[in-house]
């Protein structure tokens, strides 16, 4: 330690003063000051790490609702076209472009396939799907399906029409909003998935009738009534027509 001063006591004794660690008044206000600092930066640090986390939080927002909200419900019945039903609703504040993608485009397609959607506005889209016979016997209800669909948003102007070629166009702005999976019902055994998907698919045939009435008077197409229907359904009567022609 280094000796500070040196002063002669009444008895002629030298005493010896040494500095004692931590005792300058000066060096306390450094270490008080450099600790504050620390702990400032380090709630400056703690708030921008919540606040591009809040940032990221928002920008992942989904802009849709969909009911259900994970799975395509669909009744199985083998060598037969079925039925599905998923409620779509715009939650935010724009207008709103959604579309499908499936992993099995041949066998699936949408009514409608895509649309715009208005603030708070909603539909309930209808999914067709032909189930293949099993190689086995064995039922797959209640399990997985490898059949997934991908409903996709992008926000849009609402001047616009819908166009399947605007998610091209706008690519880095597209949000996948929800991966479904299928999952196939029993249609004779009762449950409340499959209550619900009937009800929902009753209110979906409403829907459409109500689009086509305004249609009919100007000539245009119903909604969803587009390329993909038409080569489905150009594939499904020349299957068919083959069947026929084999039995025979």
């Amino acid at each position: 330690m280094p000796m500070v001063d040196e002063r002669s006591s009444s008895d002629g004794k030298v005493l010896r003063l040494f500095r004692l660690p931590f005792r300058n008044v000066g060096g306390n206000s450094h270490v008080a000051t450099s600790s504050s600092s620390s702990h400032a930066a380090n709630n400056h640090g703690s708030s921008t790490s919540v606040t591009s986390v809040a940032r990221s939080f928002l920008s992942r927002r989904r802009r849709l609702r969909l009911d259900p909200a994970t799975k395509l419900f669909l009744p199985y019945e083998p060598g037969k076209q079925v039925r599905s039903a998923i409620s779509i609703k715009n939650t935010s504040k724009s207008h709103v472009a959604f579309k499908f993608q499936t992993t099995e485009p041949k066998s699936c397609f949408m009514r409608p396939p895509g649309a715009i959607l208005a603030p708070a506005e909603g539909l309930i889209a209808t999914v067709f799907k032909f189930v293949e016979q099993p190689e086995n016997n064995e039922k797959p209800v209640d399990q997985k399906c490898k059949v997934k669909f991908k409903i996709m948003s992008l926000k849009v102007d609402g001047t616009i029409d819908y166009a399947p070629e605007l998610f091209d166009e706008l690519n880095d702005q597209v949000a996948v909003e929800q991966i479904l999976r299928v999952v196939y019902l029993d249609p004779e055994r009762p449950s409340r998935a499959l209550e619900k998907l009937k009800l929902q698919l009753a209110n979906a045939e409403a829907e459409l009738e109500a689009r086509k009435k305004p249609t009919e008077d100007n000539g245009s197409k119903i909604i969803g009534e587009g390329l993909i229907i038409d080569e489905w359904k150009v594939r499904r009567e020349k299957y068919l027509k083959r069947q026929e022609e084999d039995s025979i």
